[in-house]
């Protein structure tokens, strides 16, 4: 099937073939028609399937093919937004943002892209000239209503990308009191997406949708089947060690390591630098300007390890990333997926590994039962775990990636294009009109928080 057996749009689909994209995914296939139907849709698919353009594509068709409900003008003279896709992390909001304007060159309209961590001044500005989509965290969302900036009383589409994670007790508070600013269920469309969807998410996602259709185009949970997934078993004081000598030893050149904390994400990266590897934390509490450097040396090549907590788990699509490590198992088995899933993306192939200890255990075994399937374990000589060790509690809950955090100070599902673009996105399209705020002046944002309490070719569009 190609995408103009699809119903696009020729301005749409010259956009897409520009940037080398013939044949669609098959969550592409399947969302994109029923999406131009105007019906709502719950949509799943593993990730780097290109889920962002299974709702961006003909997101901007219908938009571009129907009249604004209201000529007149919303807030402060401003028109309403017309379209409004709401994202856990910074990064994920970015990248889509750089899929809208990209998918979107030859389309009459203007777009947004509204996080925390950065001054909230260019934003406002922005947004008083009028946009027909707009992207944005909830935390600065609400920051943005609160102060009469934006206006969703007549919104046409609510888009939710990582619905799961927009929909757990992290996010769902926010998520609430956005809804709340807009429309009923009835009068606008609603488009859900992630690559995963546990059986409570799906019950709540019901109540806030009308007749959805679902489309699963994988098992649910399903993790890629091109990653080679491992189990290394070791004790926890010496991960550190058998991290290193498995970076040395296979020569990985790039590797994405997963911490549970922000404190652990700083103290590995420390400690990685003193064996001699070029290391870069990148979590919540770092700036907006620290976790774009630290990003863009990472895909550059002049950082070899990227140290993360979950922030990095939705909202990084690094081309051809080829080793991802659990440096520590995370507490949520859903979030396993997504973040093993930063690798063989857009048809490559990848390694996870996972360094297990005596106290993830438990951990292992959930994440063995959601994604149904056993891992093979991998032994290596001078770094068999100590018997006599006895398994400590870990704590509960998401740490270091925006569980019970507001979600503008940011928590990290790619654009789903397999490119490895930068975080903060394009600037704008002046054929367009498309636009993105630009950050800048973290301090001030953070200040106010406290006050307050992201073919033929071989890759997916």
């Amino acid at each position: 099937m190609s995408f103009e057996a699809l119903g696009l749009s020729s301005e749409v689909l010259k956009a897409v073939l520009e940037e080398g994209y013939e044949t669609p995914t098959p969550i592409q296939q399947k969302a994109i028609p029923l999406v131009l139907t105007g019906k709502d849709v719950m949509a799943s698919a593993q990730t780097g399937t290109g889920k962002t353009a299974g709702f961006t594509l003909p997101l901007l068709q219908k938009l571009s093919q129907t009249p604004r409900r209201s000529q007149g003008g919303g807030r402060k003279g401003s028109p309403p937004v017309r379209a409004l896709i709401l994202t856990p992390t910074r990064e994920l909001a970015a990248q889509i943002a750089e899929s809208v304007a990209t998918y979107g060159k030859y389309l009459k309209f203007r777009s947004a892209v509204v996080f925390g961590g950065v001054s909230i001044n260019p934003q406002i500005s922005q947004l008083r000239k009028g946009v027909d989509i707009l992207i944005a965290t909830p935390g600065r969302l609400l920051d943005h209503a609160g102060q009469g900036t934006v206006d969703l009383s007549q919104l046409e589409v609510l888009v939710l990308d990582e619905a799961d994670r927009m929909l757990d007790m992290g996010f769902i508070h926010d998520v609430k009191r956005v809804l709340a600013l807009l429309p009923e269920t009835e009068e606008r469309q609603n488009l859900l997406f992630s690559a995963t969807f546990s059986r409570e998410i799906k019950q709540l996602a019901q109540r806030m949708l009308n007749d959805p259709q679902l489309v699963e185009v994988a098992p649910q949970n399903a993790t890629a089947d091109r990653i080679e997934q491992q189990v290394y078993r070791v004790d926890k004081a010496r991960k550190r060690e058998l991290l290193s000598k498995l970076i040395h030893d296979e020569q990985w050149q790039q590797v994405l390591v997963f911490t549970r904390t922000k404190h652990g994400a700083n103290r590995l990266a420390e400690q990685l630098e003193r064996d001699g590897l070029s290391a870069a934390a990148i979590h919540g509490n770092k700036s907006q300007g620290a976790r774009t450097r630290a990003l863009a040396g990472f895909k550059e090549g002049q950082i070899r390890v990227l140290v993360a907590t979950d922030i990095a788990a939705r909202g990084l699509d690094i081309d051809q990333l080829p080793n991802v490590v659990n440096f520590e198992l995370p507490n949520v088995p859903e979030d396993y997926v997504h973040r093993i899933g930063r690798t063989a993306r857009a048809g490559m192939s990848g390694k996870a590994v996972s360094l297990v200890c005596i106290d993830e255990d438990k951990l292992l075994r959930d994440i063995e039962r959601l994604i149904n399937r056993e891992l093979p374990r991998v032994q290596i000589d001078g770094f068999e775990p100590d018997p006599s060790i006895k398994a400590e509690p870990i704590r509960q809950g998401r740490q270091g990636g925006g569980r019970n955090q507001r979600s503008g100070q940011g928590a990290g599902q790619g654009s789903g294009q397999g490119r490895g673009r930068g975080a903060q996105g394009r600037s704008g399209n002046s054929r367009s009109g498309a636009t993105n705020a630009q950050p800048s002046g973290a301090q001030a944002a953070n200040r106010s928080r406290r006050s307050r309490s992201r073919a033929s070719s071989g890759r997916p569009a």
